[in-house]
């Protein structure tokens, strides 16, 4: 028997491929230049930190924030006004110790600089692929980008 990959044919497949694409590029550009690395490198070490190491997913980090002490940070940067800081510890903590060592490995940077790192893109990604920034308005934000994707399953 053979296994088939079903590709959804409608207006959204597209549009959702785009805006994770452009997603990827923003978060990998704003990571490579605090680091001074290479962007193409980014991708991998990125998908292991925010996704389940095949694929980026920016949903289920804001979903994390959320569930946990972390709602008031999420929530600002969902938002339209300023950005709520998050400190490095806070950030190890949601993504795990293990994961950043991997992912600093990865890149050849120390866990300090890539924790700062994220400490300065994370809000920034969040900012600009929600509802006060440009990549989601299209299809609602996070939100709606999540159910568009639920369309696929």
């Amino acid at each position: 028997m053979k296994s088939a990959i079903v590709v959804p044919n409608n207006q959204y497949s597209s549009k959702w491929i785009l805006i994770k694409m452009d997603i990827m590029n923003l978060a990998s550009g704003l990571i490579a230049n605090k680091l001074g690395v290479d962007q193409s490198t980014i991708s991998g070490a990125l998908n292991g930190l925010v996704g389940d190491g095949d694929q980026f997913d920016l949903g289920n980090l804001v979903g994390n924030l959320q569930s946990g002490d972390l709602g008031d940070i999420a929530a600002s940067w969902l938002g339209d006004g300023e950005n709520a800081a998050i400190s490095t510890d806070q950030i190890q903590n949601l993504m795990g110790g293990d994961k950043i060592s991997a992912a600093a490995a990865q890149l050849g940077t120390s866990e300090g600089s890539l924790l700062e790192s994220l400490q300065e893109a994370l809000p920034q990604l969040v900012d600009q692929s929600s509802s006060g920034g440009s990549l989601l308005d299209s299809v609602g934000g996070i939100g709606g980008l999540a159910s568009m994707a639920k369309k696929f399953l």
